[in-house]
């Protein structure tokens, strides 16, 4: 498979999409760096090729900074995992904009209360950023936690869903 990769501009920096053939969001972030995107794949699900083209998902990019943050609903991902990690991401893709969860209710959504480090780590693995939003995810106390493209940018990112007041 020859993939496509793009990196559109954003408030909170260049954010780049890498697309599979079907248009599915593969991996993508807050950077311009190729090698980046890429290595947030695991090995085998990395593409043959790579060469530089539109990805359909940029729209929503542009859109969800724009103020319609449920524009990355829709856009489809391609993600390969372990069964609870394909649950987590589906779970993540749940999560309303303005509402974020704990790790410890997220790890609940799954079924396990007391996987609070298996939440965080399917979390951690999450290749399509934006597009499974991750960065709704919170420490118990309401801190930030982690986020692999910076605590800037997860603040950013719910300050904005945030304002935006959408509720499902």
């Amino acid at each position: 498979m020859t993939a496509l990769i793009q990196t559109v501009d954003t408030p909170d920096g260049p954010f780049t999409l890498l697309v599979d053939d079907e248009q599915r969001v593969l991996s993508s972030g807050w950077t311009s760096d190729r090698d980046e995107i890429l290595g947030r794949l695991p090995a085998a699900a990395r593409p043959a090729g790579i060469r530089e083209g539109r990805a359909d998902a940029a729209s929503a990019v542009r859109d969800y900074y724009a103020g319609d943050v449920a524009a990355i609903d829709t856009v489809r991902v391609r993600q390969i995992g372990t069964p609870l990690q394909r649950t987590g991401w589906a779970a993540l893709r749940r999560i309303v904009p303005g509402q974020p969860l704990t790790y410890t209710s997220f790890a609940a959504e799954l079924g396990s209360p007391r996987a609070v480090r298996a939440a965080a780590s399917i979390c951690a693995r999450n290749a399509p950023a934006l597009f499974v939003p991750c960065h709704r995810v919170l420490r118990s106390d309401g801190t930030l936690g982690g986020f692999a493209w910076g605590l800037d940018v997860k603040a950013s990112l719910l300050a904005r869903e945030r304002a935006t007041g959408v509720l499902r």
